[in-house]
């Protein structure tokens, strides 16, 4: 709570805050602490935006405030005994409507509709239930945003741009076109045990369609695919089964499948595995447009 307090503020004040240090002084002030039967030190956002919104700047402000809550404890408790409740509700109220960016929520649900769902639960954790559960939802939502993406990597269907040697997604760039018999994949994740099977569904979805596509246009069927790598920035060994797994059914089919632009730490796990005795050094190409002009067939118009 404390580091998510405190890179709240520095993004306002456009500050960096170092999670390290946070957690070291943290920790320190909870070891100091406990040797005098303290409670558990952590940062409270409510205290910190009345305290930013009175204009402190420095953390000197820490040791006057903790000194008029000590004078104020020892001396000044009975004439704050009738205080209601409702006036230090104001006052915090007051103090945390200032920051609330409602144009940063409208912001997130134009560029990511899970942030802003993450955004909209933790306000509303922590407006209804407490700090911790609005962070733990929020947490919660960021974690089965990210084990989406990995276990549902983006496979797109790419293209030549006409007048160039560049591939392109063809969702993105609606001047690419096909280059039958060719079937151009590109892999926009790392690929894991997680997401392996799915990635390998992925292509042969894509096959399958492409050649029904192929079959309703009189065209030839897809005789190669080639596999853009540039953007797998890791593999492990369930890749890599998958990947040779995936080469010998397309073998049995008369398809090969041919890998385009593998990062360097890919390559060598590559060449270490048994995706390296399958493909061999004929069948991995530094670019797409390489592998589409070594192919024994040419591309169709």
């Amino acid at each position: 709570e404390g580091i998510a307090v405190g890179r709240t503020f520095a993004s306002i004040n456009n500050y960096n805050v170092d999670g390290n240090k946070e957690m070291m002084a943290i920790g320190v002030m909870n070891m100091a602490g406990s040797c005098a039967s303290c409670y558990v030190t952590t940062g409270s956002f409510s205290r910190s935006a009345v305290n930013y919104s009175a204009g402190c700047r420095t953390a000197v402000s820490n040791i006057v405030m903790a000194s008029a809550v000590l004078v104020t404890l020892l001396f000044l408790m009975p004439l704050f005994h009738y205080t209601p409740n409702v006036i230090l509700s104001a006052i915090i109220i007051t103090a945390v409507a200032g920051l609330i960016d409602v144009r940063g929520a409208a912001k997130l649900w134009k560029v990511d509709k899970l942030d802003f769902c993450a955004c909209v639960a933790a306000f509303l954790g922590v407006l209804l239930v407490s700090v911790q559960v609005g962070l733990s939802i929020a947490v919660g939502i960021s974690l089965f945003k990210i084990l989406l993406q990995v276990t549902r990597p983006n496979t797109v269907v790419m293209g030549l741009v006409p007048g160039t040697q560049s591939y392109r997604s063809m969702a993105q760039y609606r001047e690419a076109v096909r280059v039958p018999p060719f079937l151009v994949v590109g892999v926009e994740s790392a690929i894991y045990f997680a997401n392996s099977t799915y990635l390998v569904e992925r292509i042969m979805r894509y096959l399958r369609e492409e050649e029904e596509r192929a079959a309703k246009a009189n065209l030839c069927g897809v005789r190669c695919i080639v596999l853009d790598m540039s953007a797998v920035t890791a593999i492990d060994t369930s890749g890599l089964d998958a990947l040779a797994e995936m080469k010998r059914v397309l073998d049995k089919r008369g398809i090969d499948l041919v890998l385009a632009n593998p990062v360097g730490s890919v390559t060598e796990r590559m060449y270490n595995s048994v995706v390296g005795e399958t493909f061999g050094s004929d069948r991995i190409f530094f670019s797409v447009a390489e592998a589409v002009a070594a192919a024994p067939y040419k591309a169709q118009p």
